[in-house]
């Protein structure tokens, strides 16, 4: 893919199956999904990845308030969805952009509408850089990150290939995962970025994952504090020497109402508040609980029992391709005495620890809430919003596997 473009998808198959030419083969795979909105969600075939249309309004409306209140912004994270429609949506509520975690992510979504676009990973290999830049001709709100020097001189003279100036924020890194340490290295980047004739620095991000799922409010808002105490004294740095200091983005879910005291915070990167997870419900709220109920989990993933042979147990057709084998295992809506475990390919296991709540038959349906939003939903072809039980929209996950 290049330039945003969107790239043609085509099925190989080794010969046709008699009857049948390989175009109508190929139409039976592409147009196998019928599903029009208005049906009842039980009708869709399983395992369907759902939102609940009403919670996931209600999650980006709440956030949208904080953070009006908080005087910062949000840019939320489409990696989590990987949806044009609801990054769309997001864009509509009052996000002033969207981050991306890879370039083909960001591809697919600027061919698909989206042309604020944040890309959060620096582009190292000559390729990307070059269609990095090409994305910048083609989308000028384009601004990617950098985090090393030699990256810095590539992507300008990729930039002067392409007969473009791009934006770029420099990566400082919060923990040692990725983007450069804080300090005075931060200030010799920026120097340099601001000599390149085709470079035009737009500020810095820095983003704490490890902060995020910390449990306990007073504890978690400590600790981001502190860990991004050395950042902030790098983008202070950076303003002093009279470089361009309007972006300082960071943050997430697990942070947003904590970043706003940081002196020249612009924006928060959160994610998962439209959708919530398992993961999330356990780091507990501003309020005291013990549950992190901020935002109301919105997407599950809808199943259908397949087996109800053996005592005290029974098998769904969700498992590990449809829920992924991140912790804590996913959670049956209204039957608390579950355990559910998604261990097999193809099929959930579900222990009674009680009586359940009524004798489950073959193709009764079960709800589930997922413990990490963002893999799961990087299963699935598209996301079915439902309101009042039934299908009310059919939102394709348009970056599903673009992780280059």
């Amino acid at each position: 893919m290049s330039g945003g473009a969107a790239a043609s998808v085509y099925f190989w198959m080794p010969k046709p199956v008699k009857g049948y030419s390989a175009d109508e083969m190929r139409t039976m795979l592409v147009d196998s999904e019928t599903v029009k909105p208005g049906i009842s969600k039980v009708d869709l075939d399983t395992p369907a990845l759902c939102v609940d249309l009403n919670k996931f309004e209600q999650n980006i409306a709440t956030m949208q308030v904080a953070i009006k209140k908080f005087g910062i912004a949000t840019r939320p994270h489409a990696k989590t969805h990987k949806c044009a429609a609801i990054a769309k949506y997001q864009m509509s509520t009052g996000s002033i952009g969207i981050c991306c975690a890879k370039l083909t992510e960001a591809e697919a979504l600027a061919a698909n509408g989206l042309d604020k676009i944040l890309m959060t990973t620096s582009n190292v290999p000559k390729n990307k850089i070059q269609r990095a830049m090409q994305l910048r001709k083609k989308y000028p709100n384009f601004i990617q990150a950098v985090d090393y020097a030699p990256n810095a001189r590539d992507l300008d003279a990729a930039a002067k290939d392409a007969r473009v100036v791009a934006d770029v924020v420099i990566d400082v890194a919060v923990g040692a995962r990725s983007g450069i340490p804080p300090g005075p290295g931060v200030l010799e980047l920026g120097q340099l970025i601001d000599t390149l004739p085709n470079l035009k620095l737009r500020g810095m991000l820095s983003y704490d994952g490890g902060v995020q799922h910390a449990k306990g409010f007073e504890n978690r808002k400590a600790r981001a504090l502190k860990t991004i105490e050395a950042n902030t004294d790098s983008f202070q740095m950076l303003k002093k020497a009279g470089l361009n200091t309007e972006i300082y983005s960071g943050g997430g879910t697990g942070t947003y109402n904590i970043y706003h005291v940081i002196p020249g915070f612009s924006d928060v990167q959160v994610g998962s508040y439209i959708f919530m997870d398992l993961q999330y419900s356990e780091i507990g709220g501003e309020n005291g609980n013990e549950v992190y109920n901020d935002f109301a989990p919105s997407l599950t993933v809808l199943s259908t029992v397949v087996n109800n042979r053996f005592p005290g147990r029974l098998t769904t057709d969700a498992g590990s391709k449809a829920l992924t084998l991140n912790t804590p295992s996913p959670k049956v809506i209204g039957e608390p005495d579950m355990t559910y475990s998604p261990g097999s390919d193809e099929f959930g296991g579900i222990r009674f620890n009680a009586p359940p709540s009524k004798e489950y038959q073959i193709g009764d349906r079960l709800e589930l809430l997922i413990s990490h939003c963002d893999p799961v939903v990087n299963l699935y072809d598209q996301i079915y919003g439902i309101r009042n039980d039934r299908v009310e929209k059919i939102w394709p996950i348009v970056a599903r596997g673009k992780s280059q």
